[in-house]
Formats: structure tokens, sequence, C-alpha cells
């Protein structure tokens, strides 16, 4: 069975003040599908860019992403854009819930921006699995962070993604409740069969994973 995801010979590169700097060189990665991949490396290095990648917010400067065989590069603007919005899933460091909306809102959210109705009931039942089913018209001021990122772990899984994308998800929490908000995350994913990549520069935290790969010198090792 094809890798779902997969990093061919890929560089990026980004103009800071006039001069390139290149964050990846002909960095090679392979994904299996359900398979929990850990990212590592030092601030800076990469990790977010890898991400953005696979999700198609970036575009590689050399070589190509294939994620379940169709070759990001070769989308439109907007066929990127549905890609991103019915096979990938995000969940952030400061889990960027909308302080407008409530907690079923902010799960409900990107169900709605894709036109997607009738998720009302799986948004219900991801909410009830990350244990906040009596919380649902509370607001984000009102919750605590490990909370807010139970709130986004929920709304990365409501469109039943294939790719859910983790970015440093605990950077923003103490140890103790960044390790509950792990350990979810991974009982989560796997539970569903999804595939999670990982960016953390947590060992405790990478070696959950299957795999743990490292960017060094803009390669993942």
């Amino acid at each position: 069975m094809p890798p779902l995801v997969r990093l061919d010979r890929v560089s990026k590169d980004y103009s800071e003040g006039g001069e390139l700097r290149h964050v990846l060189k002909q960095a090679e990665l392979t994904v299996a599908e359900g398979e929990f991949v850990a990212i590592r490396g030092r601030s800076g290095s990469g990790k977010t860019t890898v991400l953005n990648l696979v999700a198609g917010i970036d575009q590689p400067s050399a070589g190509e992403v294939i994620v379940d065989g169709s070759s990001l590069g070769r989308l439109t603007p907007a066929q990127r854009t549905r890609f991103r919005r019915d096979q990938v899933g995000f969940v952030f460091q400061f889990f960027n819930l909308i302080p407008t909306l409530n907690l079923l809102e902010n799960v409900l959210l990107p169900a709605e921006l894709a036109g997607l109705p009738g998720l009302r009931e799986r948004a219900l039942e991801l909410v009830e699995r990350v244990g906040l089913a009596d919380r649902l018209a509370t607001f984000p001021d009102r919750l605590s962070g490990g909370e807010q990122q139970r709130v986004a772990i929920a709304r990365a899984l409501v469109c039943d993604p294939r790719v859910v994308l983790a970015d440093e998800p605990t950077g923003n929490l103490d140890d103790a409740t960044g390790a509950c908000v792990m350990e979810l995350l991974e009982s989560v994913t796997r539970r569903a069969g999804k595939t999670l990549l990982l960016a953390t520069h947590s060992r405790e935290l990478a070696e959950r994973a299957d795999r743990v790969l490292t960017i060094e010198s803009g390669r993942l090792v």
C-alpha cells in the first residue's frame, strides 16, 4: 500500500531581509495511513514548515508533496482549499478558538465553512469524547487552556479528515495539562484511525509516536 503522505526531495526557501534562507533541503518523508509520526527540532528548524507543506498552505521551492496520491503542487488554489477542508484537521499551539462562538459553535465551525450540514451529532459525540459535554454553551474565555485545546481537538476531527496536523499542541500549557492533552489527542486519533503528524520540541511527547524524525540541517533524519 502506498504511503498516505510523501515528501519527495522537498526543499523550501524563504526570503528574509533580502537574503534567501534554506529551511528544508531535499527532505524525504513517508507516512502510512493511521501512523503517528513526531517531528522534532529546535525552534525555527522547519517543523511548522513541514506541516504547512503537507497541508498545502505552503508550496515547496523544489520537490513534490504527495498526499493520498495527489501532488499538491499540481492542484489549483481552489483545489488545495478543498483538499485542506476535506482531508486535513489542525491543532494549533494557541488554540485559535473564535471568542464570540461558544464551545459547540467552535467545534462545528469547519463543517459550516465547508458547507457540510448534518454534523451536529458528530460534533456532540466528539465533545463528549474529549470530556466537555457539559460545557456546550460555554465561551472560550470561560475555559482553561487545557479545555480550550480539547475543544480544538474535537474541532480538528469534526470533518473526518484523513490527516491531523498538530503544531506544538502543548506548547502553551503547563507540563501536567500538556501531558493530559497529548494523551487525549493520541487516543482520539488512534481510535478514529487517523494519521497524526506532531511537531514538537519535547522528547517526552515525541516518544509517544510510532516514529520520531528530527530536522537536522534542513533534512528529516
